[in-house]
């Protein structure tokens, strides 16, 4: 069967929807082989951020780059989400130190296979469609999911509070959808989000 010649305008097409990145497994679809994306890693037209994530050279950054990088590497079943994802969302003042990623627990070794700074939360119960979003390029838990997850994790309270008035000014959700699964997770976690919903209700 004969190869199908590489394309430099699919390569692009793809990188560029996804911050200037692409896998290799991405670079193979558009005709690269493993020995072509090699020679133009050498020849500093790909930049080789890790196994089997390139970039391309010169391609403008942006400030989301790292959690991009982080997404990407950890293949498709990833989402962004907890505190990565208030970023994303721009909910809440949090400065997140690390990526957070969530993946089913049958994935969890990915982790194996992701760049520092990155922490790999696991789920045992696959998100709901209504979980997951889309930002950009990226799938990132929705801003309900986000701020859940979250102040279970531990971000500071005032932090929560603030999110949820926030993605209700938004629009980002809702009192029902918030009200309709607060009972799922801890008393603690509860009581912020009650909080923010009065804090909201008084504004």
């Amino acid at each position: 069967m004969t190869r199908k010649p590489p394309s430099h305008q699919r390569l692009y097409e793809i990188a560029s929807q996804q911050g200037g990145y692409f896998t290799a497994e991405q670079a193979r679809r558009a005709g690269f082989t493993s020995k072509l994306i090699w020679y133009h890693a050498r020849r500093g037209r790909f930049a080789r951020l890790h196994r089997g994530l390139y970039r391309l050279h010169q391609y403008p950054s942006s400030p989301e780059d790292h959690i991009l990088e982080a997404w990407l590497a950890a293949g498709p079943a990833a989402v962004v989400s907890h505190e990565s994802a208030l970023s994303v969302h721009r909910l809440s003042n949090v400065v997140p130190a690390r990526v957070h990623l969530t993946v089913p627990r049958t994935h969890r070794w990915v982790g194996r296979r992701l760049p520092q700074g990155v922490t790999l939360h696991t789920t045992t119960r696959p998100l709901r469609p209504v979980d997951v979003v889309i930002r950009g390029p990226l799938r990132v838990t929705s801003a309900a999911r986000s701020i859940f997850d979250a102040a279970e994790s531990g971000t500071a309270p005032e932090q929560i509070v603030l999110a949820v008035r926030q993605a209700l000014e938004q629009g980002l959700t809702t009192r029902r959808e918030l009200l309709s699964v607060v009972d799922q997770r801890s008393q603690r976690v509860a009581d912020l989000i009650h909080r923010g919903i009065e804090e909201m209700s008084v504004a």
